[in-house]
């Protein structure tokens, strides 16, 4: 058994059915690509296995030759995750660019010396997606998102950047139904094993910088969030209450992050409160 499985076995409940679940998927981004006028999707692929996946679950849905994957290394990005990108392209057969981010980076904080790690991998996060959202004009393409559920729940990623994207096909799948999904569709194997990393400074990783595994907030947002459980009933379970308390205030405080822009209501018919229509609306 591998370790996919030893944890599905563990919560059962995390489980999807994978043929269903990549169908379902499949269409639904080919229909928001299609209906929206679009017939090509971009996305930037880091060597993750969330961009991996959404990469895989594209040519699923669009065939090889209407998507394309762009790499935008900087220059302390590890080699690995430049390779890891490189098999998922090679397996895949899309069209792909490479762009390295480092000369704006470092132009931009020439004037910022002091900046810390945060504002730099946010600054890079939000220097890939103008990059994209650029190449998406060139290529009439539709940004297609890489954010899992786990990581939008907590706030996990660079409001506009990494979390930005025009249709998000992991957007309901934990973390864990990632590496489920990314094992059923052949995402390469050095990508599903290594520990996830944003990849933004040295020896960075996510559930390093969390402090907890993607598998243990995972079964506690399946009872917190799809099940509605009490922090009673979690308490039952064997859930220890700081970790109920720290998870939950990182869900309320980056409930913005989850949102559009709150615009300021004057009239009688607002943006987004009572002008509100499909998003296809006319198309």
């Amino acid at each position: 058994m591998n370790k996919i499985e030893e944890m599905l076995a563990r919560a059962p409940y995390l489980r999807v059915n994978e043929k269903l679940t990549v169908a379902i998927l499949t269409r639904a981004l080919r229909e928001e690509v299609e209906k929206a006028g679009f017939d090509r999707v971009i996305l930037g692929l880091s060597g993750g296995i969330d961009s991996a996946l959404s990469l895989y679950l594209c040519v699923e849905a669009f065939g090889k030759d209407r998507v394309t994957a762009v790499r935008m290394p900087y220059k302390t990005s590890s080699p690995s995750s430049l390779a890891d990108a490189q098999a998922a392209i090679d397996d895949t057969g899309v069209e792909s660019l490479t762009i390295d981010i480092t000369p704006q980076i470092d132009a931009y904080f020439e004037r910022f010396p002091d900046a810390t790690p945060l504002r730099r991998g946010n600054k890079m996060a939000r220097e890939r997606m103008t990059i994209l959202y650029d190449l998406s004009a060139q290529y009439n393409a539709l940004v297609i998102g890489t954010s899992n559920k786990t990581e939008l729940l907590l706030g996990y990623g660079t409001q506009y950047g990494d979390m930005a994207s025009a249709v998000n096909p992991l957007g309901d799948l934990y973390k864990t139904q990632v590496r489920q999904l990314s094992a059923y569709l052949g995402v390469p194997q050095q990508i599903i094993n290594k520990p996830p990393s944003a990849d933004l400074w040295q020896d960075q990783t996510d559930e390093g910088e969390l402090g907890f595994s993607y598998f243990d907030v995972d079964r506690l947002l399946y009872y917190l969030i799809d099940c509605r459980y009490t922090r009673e009933q979690l308490s039952e379970l064997g859930f220890p209450s700081d970790f109920v308390e720290g998870v939950t205030r990182r869900i309320v405080r980056n409930q913005y992050k989850r949102r559009l822009p709150v615009i300021l209501k004057l009239g009688d018919r607002t943006i987004g409160v009572d002008f509100r229509y499909l998003r296809d609306w006319g198309l």
